[in-house]
């Protein structure tokens, strides 16, 4: 982990975000928290770091997510030099998305 990042106002930030329970209550506190651009931003830094990691080409990030090429870089680094958070979300995803496959409809 980055040391630069560990500070109280930042672990203050994590542990609110720990204790947010369903997507509504999410969208309520990144919607206070956060301008408009700030969250269209970080949700496109995801996506990107997504197909990425699906071993999509830069020209098709940059189609589907209107994301420049340097952020696309940045992004990459990340994933591969990074501290794997992004790898360690995606697996959870992929795993969430199974379990909810193989639930029985009511």
């Amino acid at each position: 982990m980055n040391e630069k990042l560990k500070e109280l106002n930042v672990e203050f930030l994590f542990r609110a975000i720990l204790e947010l329970r369903d997507m509504e209550e999410c969208y309520k506190f990144f919607e206070d928290l956060c301008t408009v651009q700030e969250l269209k931003a970080l949700a496109q830094r995801i996506q990107v770091a997504k197909m990425l990691s699906e071993s999509r080409v830069y020209s098709d990030i940059v189609a589907q997510t209107g994301a420049s090429t340097a952020t696309i870089s940045r992004v990459n680094r990340s994933l591969h030099y990074g501290c794997d958070g992004y790898t360690e979300i995606f697996a959870r995803l992929r795993e969430k998305e199974g379990e909810e496959a193989k639930e029985p409809e009511a």
